[in-house]
């Protein structure tokens, strides 16, 4: 194949602007995910606690957790957690239940409002932890979710 000075002078522009994106920084603002599998495969509340970093937290008012009293499908129950405590920096929630507890991990970007509203899977009747992590310390606010079949209510 015959190249030409239209390919060319492609070849050099396309390499001029990686050039320039390179120089300027933005490959630098690139995200990197953190390995969380320890956490997500703990079996255990404690050892999903531990393994995202959490050894002592207590209870807190500040934290308002919302979920339904009643869920009548386990597998897509909402859930919505409001931090009013200053300097929040993550919202996880663990299902106590769950093989797996960890259910959902959040960072929160300093500067922007600690609200977070997802859907759970809650395997059975349990508790449903938000544990929120700020600049003095680890807080909780936890829930029960009764998780019902066919909606019978009991």
């Amino acid at each position: 194949m015959k190249k030409t000075r239209r390919d060319f002078l492609g070849l050099t522009g396309r390499l001029g602007l990686a050039a320039a994106t390179l120089a300027s920084g933005l490959f630098s603002r690139i995200a990197f995910a953190v390995d969380t599998r320890p956490a997500f495969e703990a079996t255990s509340l404690k050892e999903a606690l531990a393994a995202i970093g959490v050894t002592e937290h207590q209870d807190s008012t500040e934290i308002i957790l919302k979920a339904p009293d009643i869920a009548e499908n386990g597998a897509v129950v909402p859930v919505e957690v409001t931090s009013k405590l200053p300097g929040t920096r993550s919202i996880t929630l663990l299902v106590e239940k769950n093989p797996h507890q960890l259910s959902a991990e959040f960072e929160i970007p300093e500067g922007t409002e600690a609200f977070i509203a997802t859907r759970l899977k809650v395997a059975e009747t349990s508790n449903v932890l938000a544990v929120v992590k700020t600049d003095a310390g680890v807080f909780h606010a936890a829930k029960v979710v009764k998780v019902t079949l066919g909606g019978c209510g009991g």
